[in-house]
């Protein structure tokens, strides 16, 4: 373009003159981008053979799965089949809000847990975070050297050469044989040669470390098997929320826990080592006192392939139950219909979670306890069950035929999406229609109470504040399973409480629960309960 300002300066002759070349290059660029519009059908064919040519090379995949061959009796979380598509481990990521959680997830699955808005905006995890990974052991050449065992995305798998593949792009997409890093402890040409063995599929749960969301912590502990600790190198330990998600893992029986000493990088080996120090000192005398203390820097990826390692190693297969009756903790639900979707292309609501016990098949018949809930004017509490039909399973990007205990799930159903939109499922349980277990709304509890307040900043050397006897009329937070809710403390008599639930539970004799209190406007985890009975409320029935 000319500046019009530079216009009037010209003669007539010398403008017509340029207007002249300027047309003359037009064409001249016409005939340049039809004679390339004619080349670059060659070129897409070449393109289209070379990638035929590399597509031939991988061989191998995802293994099928097939209902009518399924056989409950022969499964176990090292089967074939399961382990290729779906998790069988949860371990769960705790400690204090910022000392990396969400990066170590990063950086062993590939998956970002921080996805919503208002996550992003605060750079911390609010919901639950999930991800999964496949952790590999380099068998050929057989050696012990660092970086012979590696953690890549739920979606790799192994060719017939035993070589890992990791699709890019779309889920399946196996145009690229391997997914070339570069930077400490990412997977290198080097490391993408040999023979691989696919040992462990995992399931992160990735929990919020901020002292306000506890309840979503508890909510996520109900479903580990394992648990890392994450303690920041910068800080002093331990923590407040370090102390209380330990206390909180503890509660839940869990007894198998690797410490990954976060952070590595900001402090001076000297540092490092008092920490070590102060690490041990603080775990002793608790479930972790025999864990092993990983130093890493999850945002530079070192010594990832040392944690691989450990979790392949220390974190034995759980005993799960195929044969029972199957039923799911929901711990995430969603509406996947966009704004503006129309009617016919609408789909059912997705429930998330982990199978406790039993098999999901695809197309069964499906029951979620409690369900919608009513209160009457009396007060009299009704519950009316949502029955529907699984649609579909999925494993992060990995579809199902049947689901098996173990990792976090998808269900999709034909639930009517504003029932499931905005994790409103959560705190349900899922399972085959009839076979659920009973909906209690008051509880009778033996109960053990901690001996002192954790998750509470101290001043100077002052202990954190005793934790007091329940006392009747007092308001409690309650977690039973992924259910968070008010619980009415109704009577106490030495360990033992019953307690009136604001929402009704679906439960058995026998659970554990979480009891918290409202200390300094927080709740704070107080102790813990067994199940001993309770009130029960028949269902309504479902037309």
């Amino acid at each position: 373009m000319y500046h019009e300002a530079g216009l009037g300066l010209l003669s007539s002759s010398t403008l017509l003159f340029l207007l002249l070349v300027r047309f003359a290059m037009a064409d001249v660029e016409k005939e340049v981008e039809s004679a390339e519009a004619e080349k670059e059908p060659e070129v897409e064919e070449e393109e289209e053979e070379e990638e035929e040519e590399e597509q031939e090379e991988i061989t191998g995949g995802l293994l099928p799965q097939d209902l009518s061959k399924l056989k409950i009796e022969e499964l176990s979380p090292l089967t074939p089949e399961v382990i290729s598509r779906q998790a069988t481990i949860n371990v769960g990521t705790i400690g204090h809000v910022a000392h990396g959680k969400s990066t170590v997830v990063k950086a062993l699955s590939g998956v970002m847990t921080v996805r919503f808005k208002n996550e992003l905006e605060r750079n911390i995890t609010i919901k639950l975070g999930y991800a999964n990974a496949k952790i590999y052991k380099r068998i050929n050449p057989p050696d012990e050297k660092p970086g012979h065992y590696r953690a890549f995305g739920s979606s790799s798998f192994l060719d017939d050469k035993k070589r890992v593949i990791l699709p890019l792009g779309k889920p399946g997409d196996t145009k690229c044989k391997y997914e070339v890093k570069t930077g400490p402890g990412s997977l290198d040409k080097s490391a993408s040669e040999g023979e691989w063995e696919l040992l462990r599929h995992v399931s992160f749960v990735d929990c919020p470390g901020h002292d306000i969301l506890m309840a979503t912590m508890l909510n996520g502990a109900a479903v580990m098997d394992a648990a890392l600790l994450l303690i920041a190198g910068n800080e002093s330990c331990p923590q407040p929320q370090t102390a209380e998600h330990l206390a909180a893992v503890e509660i839940m029986k869990l007894q198998n826990i690797i410490i990954l000493q976060n952070k590595i990088d900001l402090v001076k080996e000297s540092a490092a080592l008092q920490q070590y120090d102060d690490i041990k000192a603080f775990i002793e005398g608790t479930v972790a006192e025999k864990s092993p203390i990983i130093p890493i820097s999850a945002q530079l990826r070192y010594n990832i392939d040392v944690v691989a390692e450990y979790m392949a190693k220390c974190i034995p297969i759980p005993s799960r139950d195929f044969t029972s009756d199957p039923r799911m903790i929901i711990i995430r639900s969603f509406d996947v219909n966009k704004p503006g979707e129309e009617v016919e292309d609408l789909k059912g609501g997705v429930a998330g979670g982990s199978i406790l016990c039993g098999v999901l098949k695809k197309h069964a018949e499906i029951e979620i306890r409690p369900g919608i809930v009513k209160k009457d004017q009396e007060g009299k509490v009704t519950c009316r069950p949502i029955l529907s039909r699984i649609v579909s399973l999925f494993a992060e990007h990995n579809e199902l035929e049947f689901a098996v205990p173990g990792g976090l799930i998808g269900v999709g159903t034909k639930i009517d999406p504003t029932l499931s939109r905005a994790d409103r499922l959560v705190g349900q349980v899922l399972g085959e229609k009839g076979k659920l277990p009973e909906i209690f709304s008051d509880l009778e509890i033996n109960y053990f109470l901690l001996r002192r307040l954790l998750g509470v900043k101290t001043e100077g050397d002052k202990k954190a504040g005793k934790v007091e006897k329940l006392t009747k009329g007092e308001i409690l937070m309650v977690n039973v399973g992924s259910t968070s809710t008010g619980g009415n403390v109704r009577a106490v008599k030495a360990d033992l409480a019953k307690i009136e639930l604001t929402v009704p539970v679906c439960t058995q004799v026998g659970e554990k629960i979480a009891l918290s209190r409202r200390v300094d406007k927080h709740w704070r985890l107080i102790g813990w309960g067994q199940i001993n009975r309770g009130r029960r409320i028949e269902p309504e029935s479902t037309m």
